[in-house]
């Protein structure tokens, strides 16, 4: 039987997949309909459209209820961002579970303290390693009890906080301990990302390797055929579209205020029409809930 997980999996043994992170399902069906292959769900982005920071504020429920929304509307693998867990052990093994019967094909869970804060800010403060280690393997056990192909992805903060050689001990236990693919955060040149990359073929089982391409951060623009030229298998980008989509509503509203009217905006509306066929809805006829 096809699931999330062994189609994730599969692509990633194709290719390094460029995974966009959709901010509501609206996004995540614009996402499939541009031809990704897969689809990433930001707790950055999850909270802020929430109206509240990156720190660890919202329920396993409320990131549960946007994967499956986001699941149901692009019919595309889903990899959800798990913050620290929402706790500790026994909670990690039920976001697993959760995000699996939400329609995730991955998770990440990081190695923060709680509250965390975004990976790209200074100040971060990690959990001691054998906690870490024993939060990855709750969760490794939890994905093969679900026996459906489940990736568990282990993020490390540790480069902005102990140095590049400790993300590196982290990942390599943290990959020991279960973990299928391996997120190194906060990587500040190509070269880090390349040494990490080859660092990681050491280990007994090589992991996946996830990059995150976030703007204005420590990491620099680097191109996706860059990262699989190093040997990663997905590039995140988390919260491009809603920059760009706040960006735009921020000039729209100044527009709106000065003139009074949306006539200037016209031009750089989705018209009507499109967003119906976006959505695959033709007035008058009965629209058919997708069935994944």
């Amino acid at each position: 039987m096809e699931t999330p997980g062994r189609r994730f999996r599969a692509l990633m043994d194709k290719s390094c997949l460029p995974v966009p992170g959709a901010f509501n399902a609206l996004v995540a069906r614009a996402v499939a309909r541009a031809g990704f292959p897969a689809c990433y769900v930001s707790g950055a982005a999850t909270t802020v459209c929430a109206g509240v920071p990156d720190i660890g504020l919202l329920t396993l429920d409320h990131f549960a209820r946007i994967i499956r929304e986001a699941a149901d509307a692009s019919g595309l693998p889903i990899l959800a961002d798990a913050d620290t867990g929402f706790g500790e052990e026994e909670m990690v093994r039920r976001t697993v579970v959760e995000y699996s019967r939400a329609g995730a094909a991955a998770l990440h869970i990081e190695d923060q303290v709680f509250p965390k804060r975004c990976g790209h800010l200074d100040g971060k403060t990690l959990i001691p390693i054998d906690q870490a280690v024993s939060k990855i393997t709750w969760a490794a056990e939890a994905a093969k009890d679900l026996n459906n192909n489940f990736v568990i992805c282990a993020r490390t903060d540790a480069r902005g906080v102990d140095g590049f050689d400790a993300a590196i001990d982290r990942a390599r236990a943290y990959a020991n301990a279960g973990a299928d693919m391996i997120f190194p955060e906060g990587l500040t040149t190509e070269d880090e990302f390349a040494r990490f990359a080859h660092a990681m073929t050491a280990a007994p089982k090589r992991p996946y390797l996830l990059a995150n391409m976030t703007e204005f951060g420590k990491t620099p623009i680097i191109p996706l055929a860059r990262f699989a030229d190093m040997g990663y298998h997905c590039v995140i980008f988390p919260v491009s579209l809603l920059r760009i989509a706040m960006g735009a509503v921020t000039r729209a509203l100044e527009t709106l205020r000065q003139d009074g009217s949306v006539q200037a905006l016209l031009a750089d509306m989705q018209s009507r029409k499109d967003l119906y066929e976006l959505i695959g809805y033709t007035p008058g006829t009965p629209w058919e809930y997708p069935v994944q």
